[in-house]
């Protein structure tokens, strides 16, 4: 049989699941997927946590502590969280490890409410790191204006950044500038740059959704030609973009000084029309040096049919990548009002999601310090917390 995910592998892309919960903890699924579907990291969000302690068990042993304790519900939240990223740590460091710190990374999210505050975004950061205490640990923060910032000066105190939430092609500039000024302040400051990782989370399948809703609305046979183009297109430039970031004097000056570039990762990349094909934003964005998280669904997808075809499909794609561009604002799509459209959005279902998982754990809290929960659910909490505490630190 053909191993796609390997020959995906093989052509420079990491595989990371976007996916996070206990229940694949416990399970050993996690584990499973990196020993045998060759994944390397692990992304989670609000809404991937919210999702999580909605619909499982075992959270139950940890919320009666945390009821018991009587800690706020952010403290519980933190708690619960971090417990899990903490646990997925420790399961991917083999993958940590055998790259060179450049893979088997785990990402947790500062309180997207927080989005517009860079010094909260900063003192969150540190307050994660500490807590997960792990080495391959991100810690993700959006590509607002005001994360910028943010984003700087948490890699300069040596904190590994996944920045997500990235639409546009002028932020994603941004976002690399701000990489490279925390890496210069990181050097000033002392730190290894060897130790330190970072991604840009650029997202892909919600540029499709917005600009095809916008070329149904404009109606003309031109316009809905173009559906389902403008989400590759735009990944694809940026990939341009990072080519020449990181081939500059720059970069070169701290890669000399053992840093590791900061990749492209795509992101929201499972289809979300269901008449384009479900492997599109894997198959179309093959190119060395980037990271596809993907849900488990496009992950088996892609490795029943997907086609590497060779290798990289992006590069020489440029042209044609600024012809669709160029179409779009012919047809009357404003570009820049999407990305805008698409970055307020993304802050607010974030930020949405939050709200929905603190109200969970709110309501599990008053349930846990009612004496809901089954008796033994303790004993075999603390078990599995000794041995996600034993794995690599």
């Amino acid at each position: 049989m053909t191993d796609r995910l390997s020959e995906l592998t093989a052509a420079g892309v990491a595989i990371w699941l976007d996916d996070l919960s206990r229940v694949r903890l416990s399970s050993g699924g996690l584990d499973q997927l990196r020993r045998e579907q060759h994944v390397v990291g692990v992304t989670s969000n609000p809404t991937i946590f919210a999702k999580a302690l909605s619909d499982a068990d075992e959270y139950n042993w940890q919320l009666g502590d945390l009821a018991t304790r009587g800690v706020d519900v952010e403290e519980a939240v933190r708690m619960l969280t971090t417990y899990d990223v903490r646990w997925a740590c420790d399961v991917m460091r083999p993958s940590y490890d055998g790259s060179n710190g450049v893979d088997g990374r785990v990402s947790i999210e500062v309180d997207p409410r927080l989005a517009h505050e860079a010094e909260k975004t900063v003192a969150e950061a540190k307050a994660l790191w500490w807590l997960v205490d792990r080495p391959n640990l991100f810690i993700k923060i959006p590509a607002t204006e005001d994360g910028l910032p943010a984003i700087t000066a948490t890699l300069a105190e040596g904190i590994s950044v996944n920045v997500t939430l990235i639409f546009g092609l002028d932020r994603y500039s941004q976002v690399m500038d701000a990489f490279l000024a925390g890496l210069e302040q990181a050097k000033a400051n002392g730190h290894d740059l060897s130790k330190i990782g970072s991604v840009a989370s650029f997202f892909v399948s919600r540029v499709d959704t917005e600009v095809d809703k916008r070329l149904e609305k404009i109606g003309s046979a031109e316009a809905k030609a173009l559906r389902g183009k403008a989400a590759v297109a735009n990944a694809q430039l940026a990939y341009e973009r990072y080519g020449k970031v990181f081939s500059s004097d720059r970069w070169q000056a701290l890669a000399d000084a053992g840093a590791h570039p900061q990749r492209p990762l795509w992101a929201s990349t499972s289809t979300k029309n269901p008449d384009y094909r479900d492997v599109i934003y894997v198959e179309e964005l093959i190119a060395p040096g980037t990271v596809n998280t993907m849900p488990e669904s496009v992950i088996h997808a892609y490795a029943e049919h997907g086609e590497t075809r060779g290798g990289d499909t992006i590069t020489g794609s440029y042209d044609a990548a600024r012809k669709v561009f160029t179409d779009l604002e012919s047809a009357g799509v404003d570009m820049a009002d999407v990305i805008a459209t698409l970055e307020r959005e993304g802050v607010e279902k974030f930020e949405a999601s939050w709200l929905e998982l603190i109200d969970g754990v709110k309501k599990s809290l008053t349930e846990a310090a009612r004496g809901a929960g089954r008796p033994n659910e303790a004993a075999s909490g603390n078990a599995r917390a000794a041995e996600a505490a034993g794995g690599n630190a």
